[in-house]
């Protein structure tokens, strides 16, 4: 050999070259090269024994001192889903630089990362750990890396003792706490480059003077920080040198002075910029934009007050990958300069004003390089008119969000060349057509589909087998029954499925809820399905979503998902007691709904800790007993309806805790005693009380008057005697005539997967009497105004009050014993549709203000003692005359009988009154009149012409009288003519 070899340290050439002249004496050539070979062999065996041996040595573990303090830090922590399943004492668990969250250094083994931020695919089903900050953390001397983000800390602050990790560079705290003391915490650490101390409350800091101690920062996170009072932000932040991404999500950042916007110095470094929800005008913004480097990646200036067209500083943003402007008040189109930025990626431009046709839209993106790069297009909630153009040369196209808009036409083919697609949103347009299974032929990447609300029609053999695995389908209002979609069997993986509304009829095939296990949001309502309903607590997702409403679901109600978000059961033939509430409410945390079902018993007595409970409809069942008094626990109820069953007794006083209430549905009960005085002294938010058919007596309690909210009143038929309370007119929200929203309800939203967000709504609804039956309100229920008093033993005159609240639109008052005269204020009412004043004892004439009316829909004056004629008018005259019916002493149109001293139906004035000076002048013009200028026209004419006609001498005097006259005036005229000449001449 003519080498050596280093083999932990020992030369091997030196002991083979003597073992080789030995064996040279002994033994032939060949025997001598076997045994050299055999020998070698031998040495390099003997000396990788003690190396395997030694690198079992240099393996380093993890610090001991370190490993008990992570145990320590544990046991301050709620594990509930087994997140630190890999953390303990156990053999096989001892290298804590194996456990999840925790790296170490190669060389000293000391802990340098520790970071226990849960997936947004855990945290979006709120699987996160809980707990508080333990100062075991000290002992980690080397800690570089520290992420607890979204772990609950119960909203305790930041510890003081953060701020001695000397080492740390990175800290993100986002979404686990308040955050109190953020300039005494954070300003100890100087080398950090990364802060995100995101709070989950909005609080307010100060001066943001504390930052510029740390000069090192290249990532700021101050998101959720409430930076009201913080008008030094941007001078603190231009001063961070080295800066290259600024989040200021949600801080309500004051506006920013122009005079500051020319000596931001960030324009060279910045890369990423998210001033996402702050309300920043555009005078704020768009100088800001024109300073900003040329090199910015990341812009988010979405839920801001922008305005106007877009801007053309984006133009000069030529690195620009991500630009998102949703949610502001932008109008025209997308400029043609955005078809030149070929790095851009994302463009989120949904819920503005954008107008025009969708093809100039597309026109101006690909008529340069961003055809090529661009990967998610979202023109959500806008006005974009007219079909879907070709997309065909948008190769690189990921996510299409074309939804909420005004497109029609068919569904264009292109799409299916998007071969790389993975989310397509169409809902809430006007798509006709049918769609088959060409259209998905080539979409094998897709996993959210969104073709709800259109008027398309779904035609998918009943074996077909999709070429993707849907996590998101929205199908809701297409046309795809009666049978059940066989296809969907072969998506597992489904999150979020919405079909309802689809025509689908039979009952729900056994394999759908094992397919069903990780759905967290199912929406089966408005369809034919029947059958019974499996156990649903098999659903192991947090915030679950159910909805299977109006459908032919019986028998009793099987166990629910005890983690929901949102049940309704309703409109279904679902049988027996609710009992099984007490087991599976109380982590019901927003919307509970079993309402129209066939439901009896008492209601359970278990709602004392029910504090996330919003809504509660048991509407329209058999329930009986009394009103539990544990319902008055409810402090965070919005709605309570309980409407339509066959309750009793009085309502507990206990209810007057649930200050938070805005609609209160009894009505249709058997309910008795006096109206509570604490509904209107406690209950000041509500907007809809619906005491209705009961037998509730008494007076009507003038704290009702504090109700300056209310919308709907309704106390009719009970037993409430007494005068109308004067103090109506503080019903402020019934003055206003027009309401800034149509529902009354709730909105949330679920998030399920990064970016991605499903919202849906909860929309309360009350049945009103309006022409002659019940009508339920919903959709529209925060533009009816109405106060409904009718069938009840009220007494005394119309309150003068009642007639400033202008935004009536509905004014029952009918069956009760009020008197007097109907106030001429009640033209007033401007916005009433409908008007029932019928079966009392009303006198005197019907105010002629009436005719002011235009929109009157309804009227019943019937069976009281008004008098008179019914004032002249379009709308009046339009009622059928049973609408006047029962008074004896009214007369005129539409009525059959005639006011006195009438033969006709005199036309009405132009004002639409009934008595105008013309009718008073032509009472004179009688029968005599007539008679009297007949005959003087007979006397007159034969006197003169007749006597002309018998006497020749008389005919021949007259006729020369006349020829006279006529020459005289034509002397006198000539004579006149000539006089102005003469004097001109002289």
């Amino acid at each position: 050999m003519h080498g050596s070899i280093n083999w932990n340290g020992f030369q091997v050439f030196r002991y083979n070259n003597r073992f080789s002249k030995l064996l040279k004496i002994t033994m032939s050539s060949k025997l001598f090269l076997l045994l050299q070979r055999i020998a070698f062999l031998s040495m390099i065996l003997f000396q990788l024994e003690p190396r395997a041996a030694d690198s079992n040595k240099i393996i380093i573990k993890c610090v001991d001192e370190e490993r008990e303090a992570l145990l320590t830090f544990r046991q301050s922590l709620v594990d509930e889903y087994g997140i630190l399943s890999s953390w303990g004492r156990e053999d096989g668990k001892r290298d804590c630089c194996k456990w999840r969250g925790v790296r170490c250094s190669n060389t000293t083994g000391h802990v340098k990362v520790l970071n226990l931020r849960t997936s947004d695919y855990e945290f979006a089903r709120r699987k996160f750990l809980k707990g508080t900050i333990s100062p075991a953390l000290l002992k980690l001397h080397d800690l570089g890396h520290l992420d607890l983000s979204n772990i609950d800390f119960g909203g305790s602050p930041v510890p003081e003792f953060i701020g001695s990790l000397s080492k740390l560079t990175y800290l993100n705290l986002s979404c686990c706490t308040r955050s109190l003391k953020i300039p005494q915490t954070y300003r100890k650490l100087s080398g950090l480059e990364y802060l995100n101390p995101e709070t989950s409350n909005l609080l307010s800091v100060g001066s943001l003077e504390w930052l510029s101690h740390l000069s090192s920062l290249r990532h700021l996170d101050l998101s959720c920080v409430n930076l009201t009072k913080s008008s030094d932000w941007f001078q603190v932040v231009a001063n961070l040198h080295y800066l290259k991404s600024l989040v200021l999500r949600s801080c309500a950042l004051p506006p920013i002075n122009p005079c500051f916007i020319w000596h931001f110095n960030l324009s060279t470094s910045i890369e990423t910029l998210d001033l996402f929800d702050n309300n920043l005008p555009s005078s704020s913004v768009y100088p800001w934009l024109l300073n900003l480097s040329r090199n910015i990646l990341h812009l988010n200036l979405a839920s801001n007050s922008l305005q106007g067209p877009i801007p053309e500083a984006f133009q000069h943003m030529v690195s620009l990958r991500f630009l998102a402007l949703s949610s502001n008040e932008l109008e025209g189109g997308i400029p043609k300069f955005f078809g030149n930025m070929c790095s851009l990626n994302e463009l989120y431009l949904l819920n503005n004003k954008l107008s025009g046709q969708l093809s100039e839209f597309i026109q101006n993106l690909s008529s340069g390089c961003t055809v090529n790069s661009l990967e998610g297009l979202c023109l959500y909630d806008n006005d974009i008119t007219g079909p879907i153009p070709d997309l065909g040369g948008f190769s690189s196209l990921k996510e299409l969000y074309l939804g909420e808009n005004s497109l029609n036409g068919t569904i264009n083919k292109s799409l299916n060349h998007l071969f790389k697609l993975e989310t397509l949103s169409l809902d809430g347009n006007s798509f006709t057509g049918v769609i088959s299974e060409t259209f998905f032929s080539n979409m094998s990447n897709l996993q959210m589909l969104y073709l709800a609300n259109n008027l398309l029609t779904m035609k998918l053999s009943h074996d077909w087998v999709p070429p993707f695995q849907l996590k998101w389908l929205s199908l809701a209002s297409c046309k795809m029954g009666p049978h059940f979609p066989k296809w969907l069997r072969t998506q597992s993986q489904l999150i979020l499925l919405d079909i309802s509304n689809t025509g689908i009829s039979g009952t729900v095939p056994d394999w759908f809820w094992d397919l069903s296990v990780e759905l967290f949001f199912l929406n089966l309502s408005n369809n034919h399905i029947k059958g019974k309903l499996p156990d649903l607590s098999f659903l192991r997702s947090d915030d679950i979503v159910v909805d299977i409403s109006s459908n032919h679901f019986r028998g009793q109600i099987p166990p629910l998902p005890s983690n929901s978000t949102f049940l309704n059961l309703s409109k279904n033939k679902f049988s027996g007691s609710i009992t099984f509430l007490c087991s599976i409410i109380e982590n019901t945390r927003n919307i509970f709904d079993l309402s129209s079902n066939l439901l009896s018993g008492e209601l359970p007595d278990c709602w004392l800790n029910f504090n996330s409970l919003f809504i509660l409809n048991l509407a329209n069942n058999s329930f009986s007993g009394k009103i539990p008094d544990s319902m008055g626990f409810l402090h965070n109820i919005r709605t309570l309806s309980l409407n339509n069953n066959r309750l009793t007794r009085e309502l507990p006083s206990s209810l007057k805790n649930c200050s938070q209430l805005r609609v209160l549905d009894l009505r249709n009960n058997a309910l008795f005693g006096e109206i509570p005085t604490w509904i209107g002294g406690i209950l000041q938010n509500l907007i809809v009380l619906s005491l209705k058919s009961n037998n509730f007596h008494g007076n009507i309690p003038f704290q009702l008057c504090y109700l300056e909210f209310i919308q709907v009143l309704d106390l009719s038929l009970n037993n409430i005697s007494g005068k109308i309370p004067k103090c109506f007119s503080n019903f402020s929200a019934m003055i206003q005539e027009r309401s800034s929203d149509p529902i009354i309800g709730m909105a949330n939203r679920i998030w399920v997967l990064p970016g991605y967000v499903y919202q849906y709504r909860y929309l309360d609804n009350i049945l009103l009497t309006w022409k002659g039956s019940e009508h339920e309100y919903k959709s529209t229920l925060g533009f009816v105004k109405c106060l409904d008093l009718s069938s009840n033993k009220l007494c005394g005159p119309i309150r003068e009050e009642i007639m400033d609240l202008d935004g009536l639109i509905a004014l029952n008052l009918s069956r009760n014993n009020l008197n007097g005269p109907i106030s001429p204020k009640i033209g007033q009412l401007k916005s009433l549709d409908f008007l029932d004043l019928s079966r009392n004892h009303f006198s005197g004439s019907i105010p002629s203000s009436l005719v002011k009316l235009c929109g009157l829909g309804v009227l019943d004056l019937s069976y009281n003692n008004l008098s008179g004629k019914i004032p002249l008018g379009t709308q009046l005259q339009s009622f059928n005359a049973s609408v006047y019916a029962g008074n004896l002493e009214l007369c005129g149109p539409p009525l059959p009988n005639q006011c006195p001293n009438e033969e006709s139906t005199p036309c009405p004035g132009r004002d639409g009154d009934a008595n105008t000076p013309e009718d008073e002048d032509d009472q004179f013009i009688t029968l005599g009149f007539y008679v009297s200028l007949t005959l003087g026209f007979i006397v007159g004419f034969w006197g003169v012409c007749g006597t002309l006609m018998l006497n020749r001498s008389w005919r021949y005097g007259y006729f020369n009288f006349l020829t006279n006259m006529r020459d005289w005036l034509y002397i006198v005229g000539a004579v006149n003519a000539a006089k102005p000449q003469t004097k001109f001449r002289n």
